[in-house]
């Protein structure tokens, strides 16, 4: 089957969209599926074309940006040549491109479908908010011209008002999820590189350093958290500087996390690559999402955690719960909520080993394969429904 995957950030840009998306177009390459993904060439260095682990790569360039989105001329052109040539088309939203292209999946009776991701919300200004509409207007269009949208649990489902709308067309199928195999000594040797002093616990944070992803609850929480283990440590893993949209929210708390690093309290590891964030997991003893809103839907750092024995602390956010309230493995706290957070933390650490499942088990069921054998079983059954 050809199937064309669109959305507009791909790797790679790191988050939690283009990682999934990075995944299931090489899982379905790996089937024998000829995948291509139609992108932004959001940065001048990437190849317009290119092929990587099996999966062609076409990057539409980009003439302007606003806020995070992004204005590409050919990339309507682009999209009809690709959709003539494709059997089945995978979109990921949001995305401001998603109903031009969903209306020609649509015309040109080509099974379409959507994953939706997570709500968007753009920074504050006029602008942004300009922009914001102009998605939630597309967003709109492309529910009603796509066959089907995919989401990753009826919980997040069930709370989200766009998709409350579609539920007709609606299919749950879980992320995919891997990480790969890495030897026992590069654990040890990442560890010693960013926890020299060998300072426990190591409380991990895996995500982009943006305004929903609630790092202001965590700061609130350590306080109360130090009273306990003076030694404590943040690891942040993942992008935190220059981030669009982002950068007055890094403004406003780097004075508080400068103090902490000061005392050793907190250390940022940067953009980690796969075989690094296999390390980083075993090297923490607790993972926590204070997530803020309904832009997170699960995160999947939860699962790669948990694959690595390792108990998570996520907010009370539909989806966002999901893996806690599915694996047992952590707690759930208040959103926003900083002493609850603090609190949920500490029980974790002081009774980690009744935090134990099987791993395997885990594995196999986000497994990339296990999730692309789902939509092939989808990709078919709108084929035969076409046709």
């Amino acid at each position: 089957m050809r199937i064309l995957t669109v959305l507009t950030y791909y790797r790679p840009h790191t988050s939690g969209l283009t990682i999934y998306a990075e995944r299931l177009a090489k899982a379905l390459a790996r089937r024998g599926h000829q995948v291509t993904v139609l992108t932004s060439q959001y940065e001048r260095s990437l190849p317009r074309e290119e092929q990587v682990d099996g999966v062609r790569i076409v990057r539409a360039p980009v003439m302007w940006r606003v806020s995070k989105g992004v204005i590409m001329p050919t990339f309507g052109f682009l999209a009809t040549r690709l959709v003539l040539s494709h059997d089945v088309v995978h979109l990921h939203l949001p995305q401001f491109d998603a109903a031009g292209i969903a209306l020609r999946g649509r015309l040109l009776r080509k099974p379409t479908v959507i994953t939706y991701h997570c709500d968007l919300r753009m920074p504050p200004g006029l602008v942004a908010w300009l922009a914001n509409q102009a998605v939630l207007v597309m967003n709109e269009l492309a529910a009603l011209f796509t066959h089907r949208i995919v989401t990753y649990t009826q919980d997040y489902a069930d709370h989200s008002a766009y998709l409350r709308r579609y539920m007709h067309k609606l299919h749950v199928i879980p992320p995919p999820v891997e990480l790969p195999v890495v030897t026992l000594q590069s654990i040890q040797e990442f560890g010693k590189r960013f926890n020299p002093e060998g300072r426990r616990p190591v409380i991990g944070m895996a995500a982009r350093f943006a305004t929903e992803k609630g790092v202001e609850v965590l700061l609130d929480a350590l306080p109360r958290i130090l009273e306990v283990y003076p030694q404590a440590q943040v690891h942040f893993a993942g992008p935190y500087q220059n981030i669009v949209g982002e950068e007055q929210y890094f403004r406003r708390l780097a004075p508080r996390i400068e103090a902490l690093q000061a005392q050793g309290h907190w250390r940022f590891l940067g953009v980690l690559n796969p075989e690094d964030m296999a390390r980083f997991y075993p090297n923490i003893d607790v993972l926590v999402l204070p997530s803020l809103n309904s832009t997170e839907a699960f995160g999947l750092v939860q699962i790669e955690a948990m694959m690595n024995d390792v108990p998570c602390v996520a907010s009370d956010l539909p989806g966002v719960r999901q893996p806690v309230l599915r694996h047992h493995m952590g707690h759930i706290a208040p959103v926003g909520d900083s002493h609850a957070l603090a609190e949920a933390i500490l029980e974790v650490l002081a009774n980690r080993e009744q935090f134990k499942v099987d791993r395997e088990t885990i594995r196999q069921q986000y497994h990339p394969d296990a999730i692309a054998a789902h939509f092939e079983t989808l990709f078919q059954t709108m084929w035969d429904e076409l046709h």
